[in-house]
């Protein structure tokens, strides 16, 4: 049974910072293109970044270039998003999905929200 649990989520004012988790299991972690996703309140779900089974990075979306970075640990089968410099319209659910360029597998998302 394929899982993809996220964690880390949470209440951070803006310019602070969070790191996501997504513990993966059920299917070849180590050998996945893995992404994180996000969704906010009235908006299409959009791609935030996407990292290869080696852990190179395929794109991150312009709006979180240079403030937000995906990693991943084979090890642990588990994927991260570092967030720093937060700001408000960051404010959504995010999921982390693997298989690429059309996710397979998708979890159950962690709300992000970015308030002071």
């Amino acid at each position: 049974q394929v899982q993809l649990v996220e964690s880390g989520g949470g209440l951070v004012q803006p310019g602070g910072s969070l790191r996501l988790s997504c513990v993966a299991s059920g299917f070849g972690f180590s050998g996945s293109i893995m992404n994180w996703y996000r969704q906010a309140p009235g908006k299409e779900r959009e791609l935030v970044a996407s990292i290869t089974s080696a852990g190179g990075i395929i794109n991150y979306a312009d709006s979180v270039k240079g403030r937000f970075t995906a990693s991943r640990d084979n090890a642990k089968n588990t994927l991260y998003l570092q967030m720093n410099s937060l700001k408000p319209e960051d404010t959504a659910v995010y999921y982390c999905s693997a298989g690429g360029p059309r996710p397979s597998y998708w979890g159950q998302g962690t709300q992000v929200t970015v308030s002071s």
